[in-house]
């Protein structure tokens, strides 16, 4: 994925009815959803689905002239006048390049009888500071991945993840930049700040939706 990751650490591995929660919470959310393995979901969730309100001006679909035709001489033109280059530079569509805010996430759940258990066993080498504020060693983990990194894909993994701790608990590794530790201190939810080589911040759903509505809010990855 080419945008933000989140990790959820899980103490116990999830249920079968907290699996079910989940695709739920999966199907309530998205526009596209497909379970490519059992609770690996690849879906496109609308940003105003997640509370992000469209910014954008209202008439950000207003059609424009579509570029069909190069520039040519005055020259060029007068001897064509009425001609079809003339009928087609008439022609009005919508931008196609204009951002579509259904955003597309991997959202997927690793670890002991789930996923892939080398990639989560990598992921969670060697975390002794990590484990000691957290009080256990993960088990499992869910990990949201946004597939863009647009300003609207670190707030909507964000509060992507909160969703979904508010339905599987545990807690969110999320890394923080440098010097940002300090800036994220005050916000409820935050159980502490572990250095395993770079500040990461382990977190509740509170504090995710707190920090996603700060000003100037991004994530590391």
């Amino acid at each position: 994925m080419s945008g933000p990751t989140l990790v959820i650490d899980l103490a116990e591995p999830v249920s079968a009815a907290v699996l079910r929660e989940l695709l739920a919470l999966m199907v309530r959310l998205s526009c596209r959803l497909e379970e490519t393995c059992p609770a690996c979901y690849d879906v496109h969730v609308p940003a105003e689905r997640l509370g992000i309100e469209d910014t954008r001006d209202e008439d950000w679909r207003r059609p424009y002239p579509l570029p069909l035709i190069g520039e040519r001489s005055t020259d060029e033109r007068s001897t064509e006048e009425g001609s079809t280059d003339e009928r087609l530079a008439a022609l009005v569509g919508f931008n196609p390049a204009r951002e579509d805010w259904r955003r597309p996430f991997d959202v997927y759940l690793l670890g002991a009888g789930a996923g892939d258990e080398d990639v989560f066993e990598g992921e969670h080498a060697d975390e002794p500071e990590i484990e000691a504020i957290l009080g256990f060693r993960a088990v499992q983990a869910v990990n949201v991945s946004a597939a863009c990194n647009r300003w609207i894909d670190h707030v909507a993994t964000a509060l992507l993840t909160a969703a979904v701790m508010d339905v599987t608990g545990g807690v969110c590794k999320a890394e923080l930049a440098a010097g940002q530790a300090a800036a994220v201190a005050g916000i409820p939810g935050l159980l502490g700040v572990a250095d395993d080589g770079w500040d990461t911040a382990l977190v509740t759903a509170e504090f995710l939706r707190a920090w996603a509505g700060r000003p100037g809010f991004r994530l590391v990855k």
